[in-house]
Order: structure tokens, then C-alpha cells, then sequence
């Protein structure tokens, strides 16, 4: 009897405690228990939105060279997943996607949420599934497919494990081509299925991104790429870039950076430098390029004209230092030449000359000729500015006319023919395109609009420059210079006849541990010229390269790749010569 008392005290007791448990969890602590259930069985997933496809013309049609294939990310709780199941698992079927040594998740405390597999194709995706290991589940996303291969890798850049846009289009227009990730919270059951039930259940649909249609055509720059490679192999370069452009709109339409590399396969390269955009992103010291917008500053100005006269010796000095010629042949050696001949010739002491015209006295450099010479290159050519293009770009540098610096005077001698200052190669073709074009300055584009409903929608390009720097006389008397400054190669049956074909080549002294190479072992050579019939404004610009460490290239390397490229690109454009 008393053992029977006692035992129904303590089933009491029992009783009371859970009571006042059952009364604290149900109401005191109502509200976090119904938290702590919902975390349990709400599931939060992101809805990968679509990243946008580029898109190439191909004459007039667009072409996709970077398209989406869908895959699979495969998500696990390491609080409830089998480690040694979904590691066999994943050995088995997508050994090559796995993001992260498995070990070395499950021993993280606390964990509930790991991508430990990425990229995975539909199958294999599905037979993971096939093996019902608890606590797994699937995303599904978006690999990049370059159906192109390598071509045009250095434009078009890629997109890394975490879906990020790096280097190129991917890069510089990530946020156009990524769009916006979407969120399901929904309830779930013990597998992790999506249930209907649920007040607070939230869908926010994704936003996917732009498909982008630029401006290059496909056919041109993989022909320009093979013609380039093949001058790469014949020379001592072991690089080159090439840039077409048209100079009346801006657009370009080859940004060739050779030699390229898989962006499907963008860790298999020796260093980064694989992916940097030449065209755009660095800057280099173009040389005698540069005289083409010395001599348009000093005609613009009315200082000079292509007849203008002065007396070519083999070198001159400026503040001491003496700068030659390279040309020291003696029917332009100490003789009175023009500035026609001085530009045909390259003579670096005649782009001296059209300084010193500048600056109203034509025996010395002065204040007044840097100053406006300044002027034309950073104001109206906009060197040492980015140019407004859509990709990364590097500025480049230029002397202030009053740097108080030893040698000033100097410095901006050299800067005439394009040494002691850098641009890069879109600035350069950008400022170009507006000696030869009438005059005008227009921001270069490589985006000529986006891909919607299968149709071409106008792409909004913001502060777009279109702004007369040199009058049209100016422009139609540098594009007889240089015109002229082919001649002899039109003779010789190197240039198609009925059209009119001008450029202007540039060999660079580089920078070797921390100096000029007064060796001239190491150089780079650069051509730019322009194509187009013969009476008409020019249809396109073609900017040229070529380079390599140790390799002594020069203008007429370079030269030499113009001159094909000249004469392919009329034939695939189908440029019609005058009658």
C-alpha cells in the first residue's frame, strides 16, 4: 500500500512537470519552438537566373559564340548526409566537379548548406539522385559554351566557378549578362521537396540577363586571327593585336589578341597574362604613329602644309640630347625638304619640326608648342583618357606641358614621334579614325545591341562623344600624306588597285630593366592605315601589333600583316572600288 502511494506521487509529479513544460512550450515559448520547427523544414533556394548569351554578326545575321548549357550544382547537409555514401557517390559520377574536399566539410560545425559539386551534366546529376542518399539536393545553373573555341578569347573573356564574368565582354559587362538571382522559400518535408502549404511561402521570380549582340563580326575576325597567327610564326613575334574599325561610326569590328586560349578551359594557360585584352588594356609607346597627329595639330593649326619647307639634317638637339633620323640617305640629308617628304620618310626630326611650327617659332621648342600640342593630344584626341569603349580600358600617359621635370623640352621632342608617353591601341585607331574620317572624334563601341524575342534591339549607349577636332581640310591633307606614303608599294602591286589605301608604320624602342634599349634587341613594331575607294571618305581602320620579348620587331613587320589584312578585308566586306 505504501509502495503504491508513493509510486502515484511520483507519477504526479511526472505529470506536473511535463504539464508546466507542455504549458511553457505551448504558450511562454509558442513563438520560438515555431521558429526553430520552420527553420527545420523551410527551404531556402536561390533561382539561378539565366546568364545572357553574345552574340557575333555574321554579315548581316547574329551568331551565338558564347551560349549556355544547363547543369547541375549538388547541394548537401552535412548533418543528415551519409559522408562516405555521397563521397563515393560523387567519385563515381562527377569526380571532376567537386568544389571542395568533402573530409574537411563534414568536419565544419554547424554546417547545413554546402555546393560540393558544380557543372554536373544532366546525367550524371540524375543517377546522383538514383542513389537516395538522404540530405541531397539539386540547383540547376548554367555552364558557358564557347562553340567558337579559342577565337576572339582576349574580347570575349570568361565566366569562373562562381559564375562570375572575368576579363573581356564577361568581364565588363558582367552585370548586363548575369541578370538577378531569384529566391523560393518554401515549406518542406524530411527529403527536402518543396511543399504547396505554407502562408509564408515566397517566390521571387529570377530576372535574366541581356543576351549581347556586339558589333564584331564573326567570319572577319577568325579570318584575321589565322592571317595574324601566320605572320606571328613567320616572324620573331611571339604576340600581335589587331583592331578593325569603322572610322565613321565607331564600331569595331576585329579585336583580335593572339595568341589565344580556351575560355572553356581558362585555368589551362601559363600565367594571366593569357587573358589580358592588348587592344584595350595596355598601354605601350606607339611610336612613329604618333606623327600622323603631330602633323594634324601643326596643319590644323595653319603652321604648316604637307609643302611646307624646312632643312633636314641627320639629327637635332634638344636639351642636349641628340636625336637622329633613322633614314640618313642623301637626297633628304641636309637638304630643304617638305613636310610631305618628312612624314613619307619618318624623319623624327621632322615631326621635331612640326612641334617647333606649333610653338610659332621654327628654330626652337617653346611653351607656346607644348602647350598646344598638349592641347590636341589630350583634348581633342583624348590620349591619357579612357576612350568610353565597353570593356576594360587602361589610360595611358602624357607630359604636362609644364611638368617640372629635367629635359622637358626633350620629352615632348620624343613625344612627337610617339616615344616618352603611352596609349593604348583602341586610343591610338580612336584618334586616327578622326585625322582620316573629315575631322571627327567618335566614342569606338563594340556593343551594337542585345539579342530579345530573336530580334536586335538598339543597345543605349551612354555620352557618346561625336565632336569635329580638325577641320576637313586638315583630315583631307593627311589623308593624301598618307596615301602618298604608299605609293611605291602600290607600284609594286602590293595594294589592290582603284582604292584608296594610306597608312603609317612605327617601329618603338621598349623598356628593358628600367631603360630604353639603345641596343634595339627588343622592339615593337605597329602599322595603322586606313582602306576605302579611291574619292571616298575610308571605310575602315586597321591597327597592327606585333611583338615579343627579345624579339627585335619593327613598322615593317607589321607593315607586312597590314598589307594582307588590307586586301582581306576588302574582299570579305566586299568593298566595291571606284569606277
Amino acid at each position: 500500500m505504501q509502495r503504491t502511494k508513493i509510486l502515484k506521487r511520483i507519477v504526479f509529479v511526472a505529470f506536473a512537470i511535463i504539464a508546466v513544460r507542455l504549458f511553457f512550450i505551448q504558450i511562454i515559448e509558442h513563438s520560438a519552438w515555431v521558429e526553430k520547427a520552420n527553420e527545420q523544414h523551410t527551404m531556402l533556394k536561390d533561382i539561378v537566373a539565366r546568364r545572357g548569351e553574345i552574340y557575333m554578326m555574321d554579315g548581316d545575321e547574329p551568331v551565338a559564340v558564347v551560349m549556355n548549357q544547363t547543369t547541375y550544382s549538388v547541394i548537401i547537409d552535412p548533418a543528415v548526409t551519409d559522408k562516405e555514401g555521397i563521397k563515393t557517390v560523387l567519385n563515381k559520377y562527377a569526380k571532376d566537379n567537386i568544389t571542395a574536399d568533402i573530409d574537411e566539410i563534414f568536419e565544419r560545425e554547424g554546417l547545413r548548406y554546402y555546393i560540393i559539386a558544380r557543372n554536373v551534366t544532366h546525367t550524371d546529376a540524375a543517377k546522383i539522385a538514383e542513389e537516395g542518399i538522404e540530405g541531397v539536393w539539386f540547383q540547376k545553373s548554367n555552364k558557358r559554351v564557347y562553340p567558337e573555341g579559342e577565337m576572339a578569347s582576349g574580347l570575349l573573356g570568361f565566366v569562373n566557378a562562381d559564375g562570375l564574368g572575368q576579363y573581356g565582354v564577361e568581364g565588363s559587362l558582367n552585370h548586363i549578362l548575369s541578370g538577378k538571382d531569384g529566391l523560393l522559400k518554401t515549406i518542406s518535408d524530411v527529403n527536402n521537396v518543396a511543399l504547396s502549404i505554407g502562408d509564408d511561402n515566397v517566390k521571387i521570380p529570377a530576372e535574366d540577363g541581356k543576351n549581347i549582340l556586339l558589333s564584331v563580326d564573326r567570319g572577319l575576325e577568325r579570318g584575321i586571327e589565322e592571317i595574324a597567327m601566320k605572320h606571328i610564326d613567320s616572324t620573331d613575334a611571339s604576340s600581335a593585336a589587331v583592331l578593325v574599325m569603322d572610322p565613321n561610326t565607331g564600331e569595331v569590328l576585329t579585336m583580335a589578341n593572339l595568341p589565344n586560349y580556351d575560355p572553356g578551359d581558362y585555368g589551362n594557360v601559363k600565367d594571366a597574362s593569357a587573358y589580358v585584352n592588348y587592344t584595350t588594356e595596355v598601354p605601350y609607346e606607339p611610336a612613329s604613329i604618333f606623327k600622323n597627329f603631330t602633323f594634324s595639330a601643326a596643319i590644323n593649326e595653319g603652321k604648316m602644309t604637307a609643302d611646307t619647307e624646312y632643312y633636314n639634317e641627320a639629327y637635332t638637339v634638344v636639351d642636349g640630347n641628340q636625336i637622329r633620323n633613322a633614314e640618313q640617305r642623301a637626297k633628304i640629308t641636309n637638304q630643304t625638304i617638305t613636310m610631305r617628304d618628312a612624314l613619307y620618310w619618318s624623319l623624327n626630326v621632322g615631326s621635331i619640326q612640326a612641334l617647333k611650327f606649333l610653338g610659332d617659332n621654327k628654330d626652337e621648342i617653346t611653351a607656346t608648342g607644348r602647350e598646344r600640342l598638349y592641347d590636341y593630344y589630350y583634348n581633342k584626341f583624348r590620349f591619357a583618357h579612357n576612350t568610353g569603349i565597353e570593356l576594360m580600358e587602361a589610360e595611358g600617359f602624357i607630359w604636362d606641358p609644364h611638368a617640372e621635370i629635367y629635359g622637358l623640352n626633350a620629352a615632348y621632342a620624343n613625344m612627337t614621334f610617339g616615344q616618352n608617353l603611352s596609349a593604348t591601341m583602341i586610343q591610338t585607331a580612336t584618334a586616327f579614325s578622326a585625322v582620316i574620317n573629315g575631322g571627327y572624334w567618335r566614342t569606338p563601341t563594340i556593343v551594337k545591341g542585345t539579342i530579345e524575342n530573336g530580334k536586335i534591339v538598339d543597345f543605349e549607349h551612354k555620352d557618346l562623344v561625336r565632336e569635329q577636332i580638325l577641320k576637313s581640310e586638315t583630315s583631307e591633307m593627311m589623308r593624301e600624306m598618307l596615301i602618298h606614303n604608299r605609293d611605291y608599294k602600290v607600284k609594286g602591286g602590293i595594294d589592290k588597285k582603284g582604292y584608296a589605301i594610306g597608312g603609317k608604320s612605327g617601329t618603338a624602342q621598349t623598356i628593358v630593366n628600367g631603360s630604353y634599349d639603345d641596343d634595339y634587341e627588343q622592339m615593337i613594331g605597329s602599322y595603322i592605315g586606313f582602306v576605302g575607294p579611291e574619292g571616298e571618305l575610308p571605310k575602315y581602320v586597321i591597327m597592327v601589333k606585333m611583338w615579343g620579348e627579345g624579339a627585335a620587331l619593327s613598322g615593317q613587320e607589321a607593315g607586312g600583316l597590314f598589307d594582307e589584312l588590307s586586301n582581306y578585308v576588302i574582299d570579305y566586306l566586299k568593298i566595291k572600288p571606284s569606277i
